[in-house]
């Protein structure tokens, strides 16, 4: 019974479960779509970032600009909400016809 198991496992092939295009749940644009989602809450996160006064007891009114209040923010929402569009996109899916033309 031994023998019968081992001339099993030496006549199958050492294989790695390999996927094909198909299975693959993301693909080359998607990456790249991620990437550029990433770039784009990056550039957001720096935008709302800034140095303060210089002095302890001064205030600097550039922490209201609109460069930090308004495009900051927007920038990296927008990069969320695209990011999880880049997630969900699926490029080869076509719709079916179903026969009607």
């Amino acid at each position: 019974m031994a023998k019968r198991i081992l001339q099993e496992k030496k006549s199958e092939p050492l294989s790695i479960n390999k996927t094909n295009a198909k299975e693959q749940p993301f693909t080359r644009i998607n990456f790249w779509m991620m990437g550029g989602c990433l770039i784009l809450i990056l550039l957001g996160y720096l935008f709302m970032s800034g140095g303060g006064s210089s002095e302890p007891d001064g205030f600097n009114p550039e922490i209201f600009s609109t460069r930090r209040i308004v495009v900051g923010p927007l920038l990296s929402f927008l990069g969320f909400l695209l990011m999880a569009f880049a997630i969900i996109y699926r490029p080869g899916l076509k719709k079916k016809n179903h026969g009607v033309d």
